[in-house]
């Protein structure tokens, strides 16, 4: 896996630097000096979704489970861009609920994440950069057990709580693409409650409350549209760690697809995978789909 990395970061980096020399049309370079001179401030722009699944069966022969499973999210997303400094911050909370018939309430997703990545240009879309990463949960799980195979708890807000700050190189093409390279990264895992923490729950030494790791990070960001309606945004984040095992490398990458029907209404994928071997052992995923009620702020 370090192999895989390190070989990713090397295609990475020749690749935007043999692209950084070359200028294909007076569009380019136009675009290129407006960056570098213009003074544009802060851009906020955000979106709120809300998405509903539901299947009802009576005296249905063929058989069926009546289920409504419902869920909101906010991607919001505040950047600032003056003269050679840009600085990029994104907040995604996702939280889903859904009911079998006859069963409890369970949770399907539940997420906070929040990054923030400040660049000072270096040279083309080369910049110094530093930049941090926040990822937890909300609440406890609603009825659902704990998974049995790692934990006999369920987790909870801040257990576990994951925290990436470093400098860096960041390739910055536009808000819309760029990778940002940090080889000298801390981590924090946060294990707040204790019960998980008695148990050394997610890497930490039991009974203790915080794991310190220090290694690299490689993380990556790019939003196109596909179609007129449909736009597809990837987020990939990378991480090994120097101090132990940096043979393993913790992998989290999420694809999110939006087709829309118009202002309000669209129809919503998201896909996720994560590797953490501290967490367990094989990829955790996670997948929703469905139609949504969309607001722009």
């Amino acid at each position: 896996m370090l192999k895989k990395l390190l070989l990713i970061v090397l295609f990475v980096g020749s690749t935007v630097m043999a692209q950084d020399g070359v200028v294909k049309s007076v569009e380019e370079v136009a675009k290129k000096i407006e960056d570098t001179t213009a003074t544009k401030g802060w851009t906020k722009k955000g979106n709120f979704n809300f998405l509903a699944n539901q299947s009802t069966f009576s005296n249905w022969l063929a058989g069926g489970q009546s289920n409504l499973a419902i869920s909101a999210g906010i991607n919001y997303d505040f950047n600032y861009k003056k003269e050679d400094w840009s600085w990029d911050n994104k907040l995604m909370v996702n939280y889903g609920v859904t009911k079998i018939k006859g069963q409890e309430i369970l949770k399907s997703d539940d997420r906070f994440e929040f990054n923030s990545l400040a660049g000072k240009k270096a040279t083309g879309y080369w910049y110094y950069s530093m930049f941090l990463n926040l990822k937890t949960q909300l609440t406890t799980d609603l009825g659902n057990p704990a998974p049995s195979f790692t934990l006999r708890k369920s987790t909870s807000f801040f257990s576990p709580a994951f925290l990436q700050v470093g400098p860096g190189m960041m390739w910055r093409k536009s808000e819309n693409l760029k990778v940002n390279i940090a080889p000298l990264t801390s981590r924090f895992v946060f294990v707040m409650d204790q019960d998980l923490a008695d148990l050394g729950a997610f890497g930490v030494d039991p009974g203790d409350n915080m794991r310190f790791e220090f290694g690299a990070s490689l993380s990556a960001y790019y939003k196109t549209k596909l179609f007129e309606n449909v736009s597809m945004e990837n987020i990939l984040n990378l991480y090994t760690n120097y101090l132990e095992d940096p043979q393993n490398v913790d992998l989290d990458y999420q694809i999110n697809i939006v087709m829309k029907v118009n202002k309000y209404l669209s129809t919503n994928l998201a896909f996720q995978t994560i590797y953490d071997d501290n967490a367990f052992e094989g990829f955790q995923t996670r997948q929703v789909i469905g139609l949504g009620v969309n607001f722009g702020f």
